[in-house]
């Protein structure tokens, strides 16, 4: 069975609500530069169709065998090379494998590799000082119009030192912010901020003044510049060897398989 990816169309984010809030009003504004952002997400049939078990292990053998003979070579001629731009680092900086994910704060997907997959990449190479995961913004906002917010809550709890906390805590509690209107998720990323003990002002400040919407703007084009035409991708590898890309939420194996083979290398 085979992980399509469907066509998304955009579509502007409506909001009704009353409510006078000064930490909506800015986020809101820049909600609608999401008028430009585009992509694809992967979908399959419905969970009464499929079960987990079976699409974890049709998506692994796929990806397997394609990446088979696309594992680099001693002595690649043109390796292929992929930015991290200035993007949140989960990891040592120093580490010599990079992980690039290409993520959507609100894909299903994103979260499914965030509750299977990176903990044991965090327990086996991350933590090790063997891999560093490089998060890169792709909200798909036609279809998830919090992807945008999120990602501006994530980068701006970045700037006091705490990415993976709000990562964390947006993906385990997806299915509490996903479905709510704009201005209830936004209330709830602030309130995640206090959770995680960032300085609220601050952080509040950050989030209405929509600085961020540039540079997620910009992983957006590199993104797609790539390729990248699902959530999650993924990139692994590094400039001198160059990457090897996975396309969805890959079990833990097929990135074991890639990375022990580029750590011999």
């Amino acid at each position: 069975m085979s992980f399509e990816g469907e066509g998304i169309k955009q579509n502007g984010i409506s909001h009704n609500k009353s409510k006078s809030n000064r930490l909506i009003i800015g986020l809101i504004v820049a909600v609608g530069v999401a008028a430009f952002f585009a992509g694809m997400y992967f979908s399959n049939m419905s969970s009464n169709q499929i079960s987990q078990e079976d699409l974890d292990d049709a998506i692994a053998k796929l990806e397997l065998k394609m990446l088979q003979n696309r594992l680099p070579t001693n002595q690649p001629s043109e390796p292929v090379k992929i930015s991290a731009d200035d993007d949140p680092v989960i990891g040592d900086p120093d580490a010599p494998i990079t992980i690039i994910e290409f993520s959507d704060f609100q894909c299903p997907f994103c979260a499914r590799f965030h509750v299977q997959t990176l903990p044991l990449l965090l327990e086996q190479y991350i933590e090790q000082g063997k891999v560093k995961l490089v998060f890169r913004d792709f909200p798909i906002q036609s279809i998830h119009p919090n992807a945008l917010p999120a990602s501006v809550a994530a980068e701006c709890a970045n700037e006091q030192g705490q990415f993976k906390a709000m990562h964390d805590i947006l993906f385990d509690n997806q299915k509490q912010w996903s479905n709510q209107e704009t201005v209830d998720a936004l209330s709830m990323f602030s309130q995640y901020a206090t959770q995680i003990g960032l300085e609220q002002e601050t952080f509040d400040s950050c989030l209405t003044s929509g600085k961020y919407i540039e540079e997620i703007r910009n992983d957006l084009d590199d993104g797609r510049s790539y390729d990248v035409t699902g959530t999650p991708g993924f990139f692994v590898g590094n400039d001198e060897i160059g990457y090897v890309e996975l396309k969805g939420a890959q079990p833990f194996e097929s990135f074991k398989k890639i990375i022990d083979a580029q750590l011999e290398a």
